[in-house]
């Protein structure tokens, strides 16, 4: 579910880049059991094209009244509020160290289970020790 009220950019992008396919491939290459698994990183997949190239762009924050609790969809970021562009993350415990800090664009409505079982994966400090690819994003209206 998304939360186009709370953050229109965000979800305007995150559907823009799913339905171009640039998710497609990616990994998740960050697991850190109780806090959120992320992945949407373009470091983790091969090159994109020059249409998918020219949707990847820095987003303003939207910073809202969200609270990052299990379920949670957020934009990551670097110490820059202004530096998300593809990469999210899904809570995996409560996080209220990122409420008004990250973007939070949506929630887990079906499949929490999955990411119970990423959350579980063996990790090498927060990479997992096997590929967990996302290997295309639907979107179901």
């Amino acid at each position: 579910e998304f939360f186009g009220d709370k953050a229109p950019e965000h979800v305007r992008n995150f559907l823009r880049l799913a339905a171009e396919g640039v998710y497609d491939g990616t990994s998740f290459h960050r697991v850190v059991k109780g806090f959120a698994i992320q992945t949407g990183a373009m470091t983790s997949r091969g090159p994109l094209t020059e249409k998918q190239q020219k949707l990847v762009h820095n987003l303003q924050p939207e910073f809202n009244d969200t609270l990052h609790v299990k379920g949670i969809v957020s934009m990551a970021r670097g110490d820059d509020p202004s530096s998300a562009t593809t990469s999210f993350f899904i809570v995996t415990g409560a996080a209220s160290s990122l409420d008004n800090k990250y973007t939070a664009f949506g929630r887990v409505v079906d499949g929490i289970a999955v990411v119970d079982a990423i959350e579980q994966t063996p990790v090498n400090g927060e990479t997992p020790v096997n590929k967990i690819e996302l290997r295309g994003v639907k979107i179901l209206k």
